[in-house]
């Protein structure tokens, strides 16, 4: 295979140019979003590239501790995201989200790196901070938007829940629709990730080892891996914080009561949300 191609200083400018004309174009057409554009693209090549320094220094030093404190920090800033980008769910959350990511974290780490990769040793870093990146990173929009929905539909469905619970239900059946509800529209983009991969797309994965000169048979087994393991992750996770969470709705057994959100969503919010839905196939 080819050796691996690098990017020098150029490529990064010429990158830059490329969003710095299309925030040119939005800014004549009065879009709104040519700052947004220009912020983001700046923000995301710093802590990319601050990222990369300390994903060299920490495989560098192969330390379990190194690598476990920043597996700690990438948990918890993914909290601090999903909470932020769930603004439709109420407030006292923390506990709740950061239980199902490090639960569901845990066990996705333990089968992919444990009984399907096998590296050494078994906390190889090379392997087990791409990996809990990417996992998160779906994840975390994954929860924003559950929440978002499972609470979103227990406020639509209040008479609904109302009439269920004098009727005898539990809160169980009477959260349950709106419980599928959320866990089907995190789980809905990544079974079409799944089914339109190697077809319509080369994932990022795949793509990214090819490029660095990786067999492409074994790229693809790595890609399939990935997308098997976001799948199980995203339901799991999903489902794990719905049902710590669907009490929350009720006071007592047969009382209705849905928390009110963290904040009514504002236009950036709004953006933000359907930037997420877009980025994961939903249709908006």
């Amino acid at each position: 295979m080819d050796a691996y191609l690098d990017i020098d200083i150029q490529g990064l400018v010429v990158a830059v140019a490329m969003v710095l004309v299309a925030a040119g174009i939005s800014a004549l057409m009065e879009t709104g979003v040519a700052k947004s554009l220009v912020w983001a693209t700046v923000r995301s090549l710093v802590q990319l590239l601050a990222m990369g320094l300390i994903l060299q220094y920490v495989i560098r030093q192969d330390n379990v501790w190194l690598v476990v404190g920043l597996v700690a920090l990438m948990l918890l800033a993914a909290v601090q995201i999903t909470l932020g980008r769930a603004t439709g769910a109420p407030k006292g959350l923390v506990g709740t989200v950061l239980l199902a990511l490090v639960v569901t974290m845990l066990l996705m780490l333990a089968v992919v790196a444990e009984l399907i990769v096998r590296p050494r040793p078994w906390y190889a870093p090379q392997l087990i901070l791409p990996l809990t990146g990417m996992f998160l990173g779906n994840t975390v929009s994954a929860l924003a938007l559950g929440l978002n929905r499972f609470f979103e539909s227990m406020r639509e469905r209040q008479a609904e829940v109302t009439t269920l619970l004098a009727l005898g239900a539990t809160t169980w059946e009477a959260a349950r629709p709106s419980m599928i509800s959320s866990i089907r529209l995190g789980l809905l983009p990544t079974v079409a990730q799944l089914a339109s991969s190697g077809i319509v797309t080369i994932p990022g994965m795949m793509s990214g080892q090819i490029i660095a000169g990786a067999n492409p048979v074994g790229a693809a087994k790595y890609q399939f891996v990935i997308l098997a393991s976001i799948a199980a992750l995203t339901l799991v996770a999903d489902s794990i914080i719905i049902l710590l969470v669907y009490r929350r709705c009720f006071i007592s057994y047969d009382r209705y009561s849905v928390p009110a959100a963290t904040h009514q969503p504002s236009v950036r919010d709004l953006v933000r949300r359907n930037k997420d839905a877009g980025a994961r196939g939903i249709p908006r």
